[in-house]
């Protein structure tokens, strides 16, 4: 496949390896300068990692029949000639699918049993754990291989009732299975619990992930998914058929799964090959689609570029013969614009403000602290050039001044040691707060209320108990946060004035994303105990196995916060840190030198050489920190700085 969203998918690894090549620059160069410490290189090397590591995830969703996994193989897996994933009547996917490219295995499938489901652990720790899956290597040499290790997907089994009842996948009084009652007492169930599929596609290669969930009933039986996967996409297509338009079904995943939990969500109105009809004019055609465009734009509360008529199986056809106006008929290059011209480029620019929240006042700092050795030798060398010709009586009374200089600065810079040292133990007692051992307890006291029960009743006591428990840390951390940001502004501004600095603006304590996250998983909770089915019946399974996963979603969400404080408490005071050291050896590196001097003025000349050699030096080392600070923070325009006389 050729298209713009393929074209902005590669220009987007392109960029990520642009940024990621900026920072290895910025590790050399503390390297090189003799500036590493361990919590910058630790800290760098995430970010590195993340980079490496970075996906763009994009969820497909739909009830049965609707033509998602055929779209999936348009869009994606044309090239294959034939189709790729299952996706005849009657022979879909029938588990949660993850397609992806890790070039460090080899091609496979990795299906995990549907029998785990027995057991508590989630689909995130089993994939920990390879020897859970059954693995099928892919030989990309053979369509014939190729069609039969992807139809595993599509595989079922046949169980006793009691058998589908213990994996939590059949409930007489609940609709939301995934089974299919075949005769007597046994049923038909899905083989497989969830899917990976290792792929070597160009798309795939650049960092695309795609999320290929089966419909209503696996979505209801599956938390993981609801908690995790879907709100953690990056964007979510929804598909409808044309010819039923906006079911009940359909209405019921897009209001559980789509319209709270996701901003970037396109719907597919599929099959619009079902209206080409030889009886009826384009014109007829064409008003037959608008108007079932705009029912679903008024259903699902889209605009109508965000509704998309299409049909997927003609796209397929189009590009495995390569039928241009086929393909352009289809519909298809609709929605991959659409992909193209705004997810990739609001993935970006998440990628971009977590890059410039990590790395910028790192850059920062190292930049304007060469900066400060640049102005400081700039003035050493105007202070020294005075003094040529002159006396010795006038070199001692230049001392005698930055002496008194100095001993006002090292006053100072005790009292801001002092309340650098208060700050950091209210920020060490704050996160003692959300270390490992107060979460697991605070999980531990909110289980109470559900242990032996697993009722919906308990789960909202339970829930309420931990998100009232989050509240009080975040409200704590937000206050802590507050105070401490008005402190470090003040030394900023004091030693701005007095002596020059640097203006930089401390990075803000922002903790808004996870308490969002935290909101989202508050609605879900709310949303599974007000289901009717959920109220009415005590579900063991469903409920403890709904709780476990939010359990593990409210846990990562907490470390996740408390990482943010103790990356935010190094990034507010690490700079002025560093700016004060620096200076404080600057001044007493010139005193040392007037002292010389004072008594040995036929030395001038060669100290004056030896600064004008350092000033080229630091001037080249500013010109290289601010190229990457271009390429890391992706400055609009290069800035110019000037280093400052003192």
């Amino acid at each position: 496949m050729s298209s713009q969203f393929e074209s902005e998918v590669a220009g987007y690894h392109r960029w990520r390896a642009e940024i990621r090549s900026a920072i290895e620059a910025f590790q050399a160069w503390l390297d090189q300068h003799a500036q590493v410490d361990i919590q910058r290189s630790l800290r760098i090397y995430d970010v590195l990692e993340n980079l490496r590591n970075d996906r763009l995830v994009l969820a497909f969703l739909a009830e049965y029949s609707r033509g998602k996994t055929e779209l999936i193989n348009a869009m994606f897996f044309s090239d294959f000639k034939e189709r790729l994933l299952p996706s005849d009547v009657g022979r879909t996917t029938m588990c949660p699918t993850e397609i992806f490219y890790d070039e460090s295995e080899e091609p496979f499938i990795r299906l995990l049993p549907i029998e785990t489901r027995k057991r508590e652990e989630t689909i995130a720790s089993l994939k920990q754990h390879p020897v859970e899956w059954v693995k099928v290597r892919l030989n990309l040499q053979s369509p014939e291989d190729m069609s039969r290790a992807m139809a595993s997907l599509a595989e079922t089994k046949s169980v006793r009732i009691e058998d589908a009842a213990a994996l939590g996948l059949l409930d007489e009084r609940d609709f939301f299975t995934t089974t299919v009652v075949t005769q007597g007492s046994r049923v038909e169930i899905p083989a497989w619990r969830h899917a990976l599929i290792n792929y070597p596609h160009p798309l795939l290669k650049n960092g695309l992930v795609i999320l290929d969930t089966p419909g209503l009933n696996a979505l209801g039986t599956e938390p993981e998914l609801t908690l995790k996967m879907i709100p953690n996409a990056h964007a979510i297509v929804f598909l409808l058929a044309m010819d039923t338009g906006v079911t009940k079904s359909d209405m019921e995943i897009w209001k559980r799964y789509v319209q709270s939990y996701q901003t970037r969500r396109v719907a597919v109105l599929n099959k619009i090959d079902l209206l080409w009809d030889d009886l009826k004019s384009p014109r007829q055609i064409e008003e037959s689609v608008a108007r079932q465009v705009k029912q679903t734009c008024a259903l699902l509360e889209l605009p109508a570029d965000h509704v998309i008529p299409l049909s997927a199986q003609k796209a397929l056809v189009a590009r495995i013969r390569n039928d241009a106006a086929l393909l352009e008929r289809s519909g298809i290059r609709v929605i991959e614009d659409l992909l193209a011209n705004e997810i990739v480029p609001a993935k970006r620019e998440i990628l971009r403000e977590a890059v410039v929240k990590e790395m910028g006042a790192m850059v920062e700092t190292a930049l304007q602290g060469v900066m400060a050795q640049l102005t400081a030798t700039q003035a050493e060398l105007q202070e020294l050039s005075r003094l040529t010709g002159k006396n010795r009586e006038i070199a001692k009374s230049m001392l005698a001044r930055l002496e008194n200089d100095r001993a006002q600065y090292l006053q100072r810079m005790g009292s801001f040691k002092n309340s650098y040292g208060t700050v950091l133990r209210q920020g060490h007692a704050l996160m003692s707060n959300l270390d490992e051992d107060h979460i697991d307890e605070i999980f531990r006291r909110s289980s109470k209320d559900i242990e032996g029960s697993w009722t919906t009743a308990g789960l909202i006591r339970s829930m309420s108990s931990l998100f009232d428990a989050f509240n009080r840390q975040a409200d704590l951390i937000l206050t802590y946060g507050n105070t401490t940001r008005e402190f470090v502004d003040s030394v900023y501004d004091e030693f701005h004035e007095r002596f020059g600095f640097a203006n930089l603006t401390p990075p803000p304590l922002n903790l808004e994303r996870h308490i969002l996250s935290m909101k989202a998983l508050r609605q879900a909770t709310e949303k599974f105990c007000r289901d009717p089915v959920n109220v009415m019946t005590e579900k063991h399974f469903l409920v403890r196995r709904f709780y476990k996963g939010l359990v593990s979603e409210a846990r990562r969400v907490f470390q996740e916060t408390r990482r943010e404080l103790d990356q935010w408490l190094k990034a507010a005071l690490s700079p002025i840190s560093a700016q004060l050291k620096e200076h404080q050896t600057l001044l007493e590196r010139r005193v040392e030198n007037l002292r010389k001097l004072s008594g040995d003025l036929s030395s001038l000349q060669d100290r004056l050489n030896e600064l004008d050699s350092r000033k080229m030096t630091l001037g080249r080392q500013v010109e290289e920190l601010l190229r990457i600070k271009y390429k890391v923070l992706g400055t609009a325009e290069r800035p110019r700085v000037r280093a400052k006389a003192a």
